[in-house]
């Protein structure tokens, strides 16, 4: 996708100081697009901003929560203040299984051993920060002329693995939210689709410790790149209700095309 030209695309990713999110500014602020990107860790985000700002790159920082409305709605109105419009909604907070079983990967714990804290703490960040920054957000871009919404996914065996709960109903919930969004917001102007690596990725979820006891290799973040860049051009006009596997996708592509 190095030949898409994103200039004049604003783009808003949320858990974007490391990961999956960093990999998806990165490719969209190499590809032109103005990103701003939003992360709790106002340090860990200001370093990273920084470093795109130095190589000449459209990079902003933004620090809220995801769930908390009132934090959101801070960075609603950076968005309108500076921008006046957003064309680009990337859903991408998140956090793993290590939050409630640090030993996940060798030593699964059935549901009644999370604690209900931990439980909910990881449905408020994954499911609940999806739908409250949507429901701050799209309103917005409905106003100022439509855009687009895509929410980061994972695989589904993810959601139905022995000793993942709560990560796996989080995502499964995830992609329940989005293709009602996306009916929601038909006639609207608004598309929502979701995107996916495709594979377990090296992004900090699973400790350092356990990699070892993965028998694939590890997804490179970057595997985002080329699929987060054509969801943010035009090329995705039209474009919604969609599942798209990062690994999967110049194949996608392809077929799409030939319809």
């Amino acid at each position: 996708m190095n030949k898409i030209d994103l200039s004049g695309i604003h783009v808003l990713i949320t858990g974007a100081s490391s990961g999956l999110g960093l990999a998806m500014a990165k490719a969209l602020l190499e590809a032109k697009a103005s990103v701003v990107l939003v992360a709790r860790n106002e340090e860990k985000l200001n370093n990273k901003v920084q470093h795109f700002k130095e190589n000449g790159l459209d990079a902003h920082g933004v620090v809220f929560d995801v769930r908390d409305e009132k934090s959101i709605e801070n960075g609603l109105n950076w968005v309108k203040n500076n921008w006046g419009t957003l064309d680009v909604l990337v859903n991408n907070a998140g956090i793993g299984m290590r939050s409630v079983n640090p030993k996940f990967m060798i030593e699964p714990k059935p549901f009644f051993e999370v604690s209900p804290e931990g439980f909910r703490n990881l449905i408020d960040t994954n499911l609940t920060g999806y739908f409250l920054v949507s429901r701050s957000f799209v309103p917005f871009m409905i106003e100022t002329g439509g855009g687009k919404v895509i929410n980061i996914s994972m695989n589904h065996s993810t959601m139905s693995r022995k000793g993942f709960i709560p990560y796996g109903p989080s995502r499964a919930a995830t992609e329940s939210l989005s293709t009602i969004m996306a009916q929601d917001l038909l006639d609207l102007g608004v598309t929502v689709n979701m995107l996916l690596p495709g594979g377990a990725t090296d992004t900090g979820m699973i400790p350092q410790e356990l990699k070892s006891h993965i028998q694939t290799p590890l997804l490179s973040p970057e595997i985002m790149a080329d699929p987060i860049v054509y969801l943010a051009s035009g090329k995705s006009d039209g474009i919604t209700g969609k599942r798209i596997v990062a690994t999967e996708f110049s194949q996608w592509v392809k077929a799409s095309q030939e319809k």
